[in-house]
Parts: structure tokens; sequence; C-alpha cells
């Protein structure tokens, strides 16, 4: 290691059945009473909802609840208005990675000034947002402690990373089991999926260190062995704890080292076509996976060890290819589609996608170089 690199986690997380009791002592530390109370839509009316209503019945709270799936930046822009009518001084987000990065969103401008389009980028601004206390509904994205959020901006028809690894996560996590506790399956297939491929990208990126490094190698083990659990019954204390941890520490992890060709080519296919992101990411695991392998079989190999693959006596390639069945066999367990085809992806969009995956820059991360012809060669692998 021949650079001065660092590692930090900016949010304070807490985790365990009934950790939303500690959001008003959270609040009330700082002095904290105006609160904009951002939820999705969805939530509305769930025994975790009624919950942190009741736990902010003792502050001055609005509530704003204008999230679409895929956020937008208009989204970002409502929910400001929202916030800046009771004057916040801080905001409480209960969602899955769509509310989390609407939140980020709103934070970063309320204190920046602009608008979230000003910010796309690593690091564009340098002011401290609003205090940020997120509630994830999903285990997988992972944005309650990471330091990107993803918004599409509607007038250029693009999504948009906005990156700080200081300024960007949450100030405060609440890892609770009850609010991923009646998480559909598709979501929690899907979720689980890509809080697995956080860990697996971030283990295998240039940029790793020994501190991402256990973070990641863990979340694998727990994601791996919790997310069979989880998907059939979200209700599973455990799994569901287990899953949340997991999904935290992949996130919390690659605000420093990347991501990789998975998440490249996911954001860019969502670009062109209305596909949840966690599924584009479930589609194209198998196919990135085992074009990444051969670059990088040490870290294959650990994966597999990881997954709970036997490699006693293998030699790293061989083991990394443990990994790749054991990749093929989580999303078959899983459920997830055959392929991009079978979820509606048109063909003619993919070559416009790769020119996206290129022009975005992942290889900086990416263990394996990724041409622009590569790139359109796997995303028709994945079809």
């Amino acid at each position: 290691m021949s650079q001065i690199l660092e590692f930090g986690l900016p949010t304070r997380v807490h985790f365990g059945p009934g950790a939303r009791s500690r959001i008003p002592e959270i609040l009330s530390k700082v002095n904290l009473r105006r609160i904009l109370f951002i939820r999705d839509p969805n939530l509305v009316g769930t025994p975790i909802c009624n919950s942190l209503e009741a736990v902010l019945g003792a502050f001055e709270t609005a509530c704003f609840d204008g999230i679409e799936p895929e956020p937008k930046d208009k989204n970002v822009q409502a929910a400001i208005e929202a916030a800046r009518n009771v004057d916040a001084e801080a905001i409480v987000v209960l969602g899955g990675g769509s509310a989390i990065d609407v939140a980020k969103g709103v934070a970063i401008v309320m204190t920046n000034g602009g608008s979230i389009a000003d910010y796309e980028g690593d690091s564009r601004f340098n002011i401290a947002p609003l205090p940020l206390v997120a509630v994830p509904t999903t285990a997988g994205t992972g944005s309650e402690v990471s330091g990107a959020a993803v918004i599409s901006d509607t007038k250029r028809g693009v999504k948009m990373a906005i990156r700080h690894p200081v300024y960007g996560p949450a100030t405060h996590a609440i890892l609770d089991p009850l609010a991923v506790s009646t998480t559909p399956r598709s979501v929690a297939v899907n979720s689980g999926i890509d809080a697995f491929v956080h860990a697996l990208e971030s283990y295998v990126s240039k940029a790793a260190t020994p501190f991402s490094d256990a973070l990641n190698r863990h979340a694998m083990r727990l994601i791996s062995t919790h997310i069979r659990a989880y998907v059939d019954d979200p209700g599973n204390e455990a799994a569901a704890l287990g899953m949340l941890c997991g999904s935290s520490m992949a996130a919390a992890s690659f605000g420093f080292t990347g991501t990789g060709n998975v998440h490249c080519m996911a954001m860019s296919l969502g670009s062109f076509h209305a596909l949840p992101h966690g599924l584009c990411i479930a589609l194209l695991l198998p196919h990135v996976a085992a074009f990444n392998a051969s670059a990088a079989p040490r870290h294959f190999a650990d994966v597999a060890r990881d997954m709970g693959e036997a490699t006693d006596g293998l030699g790293d390639a061989e083991a990394a290819d443990r990994a790749l069945v054991a990749i093929r066999q989580m999303t078959a367990d899983l459920g997830v589609p055959g392929g991009l085809a079978a979820a509606g992806v048109p063909a003619g969009i993919l070559p416009a996608a790769a020119d996206r995956c290129f022009a975005l820059d992942y290889n900086r991360w990416n263990p394996r170089f990724t041409s622009r012809d590569r790139y359109l060669q796997l995303f028709e692998s994945a079809m």
C-alpha cells in the first residue's frame, strides 16, 4: 500500500429490536424540535409508521410522502418545500433506498442551497446537511450509511449519483427488525441481492482497504447466511437483523471503495428502461461475476468461503469457480428471473446503455477493465 488512504463511518448506528425508541433521545440531545418526517407512501398505516408517528408526537412534525419507486429531482424539490414550510431543523425518514435518497437530497439542499442537480458527482458540496435519522425498511440498499444518493434528472433523462463519503451518509441509522417485517417477497429478494453485491463489488474493488475488507467479508457471510430465511419470513427477527446489519456494513464501505460493473450497468440501464434497481442488479450479477472472477481469483475464492462453500485443497481459480456456482444457486433459490428479456428489457436500448456505462468510468474501481464493446457483450449475455 503506497498511498495514504482513509476510512470512517460518519453514521451512528443503533441496531436491535425496538431501536426506534432511541429517536426522541437522539433529537432531544441536540435540541432539535422541528422535524420533517419523510415516509414511503406504501408504509402509511403500517405498525412501524404508526410507531414512528407516536415517537415523533412530542415534536413539531410535518409529514411528506411524495416518493416514487425510482426517485426523481421533482420529488426532492417537493420535499424541500415541505421542509421549508416547517423550517425543519432535522429530517426523519422511513423507507427504502428511494425515500432515504430523497431525504439525503433534501438535507443537502437545505444547507447548501441550489438544486440537487448541482451536486451530481463526487464531494460537490462542503457544508454539512441537515441532521438525518434514517429508518430503513428494506434490508438491502444500505442508503442509511452509504455516501451516495441516486436521483433521476427528469430534464436530461439520466440517473445522477451524488456522493460524499463524510456528508453523504445519514447522521443516525436505526436498524429495527420491525421496519422490515412486512417487506414483500420481491422487494426482499431484490434488495437483499443488492446488499450482497455492494459487499462483493466493494471487496473486489481496486480501491479496497483492510478496513473495507473486514466489513465486506462479514457482510457477505451475514447476507448469504440469512437471506433465504429472511425472504421466506421477513418477520424472522434474527434473520431480519442479520440482513440489516450486513446491508449497512457493505454500504458503509462502498462510499470509499466504489462499486463495479453490476452497479454501473444497472444504473445505466435504469436511465433507459424503468426496471427496479434491485431486480436489475440480481439479473446482471451472475454474468458480471463470471467476467470479473478471472481478474481477482483470490478475492472470489474468499467469496466462496464466505458463502459457506468447501474450498479445502483447491487453488484460487477452482475456489473462485465455487463462488460463481454459489452465486448462481443463491439467485436460483430466490426465484430471480432468467434474464433481462424476461424482465421486459428491450434489446434496442443496450448499445446506448453500453455507451453510458463506459462514460461513467467505473473502471477506476472494477477489477477488470471493461471496454464499451465488452459492456455491450455483458448486457447481451444477460438477456
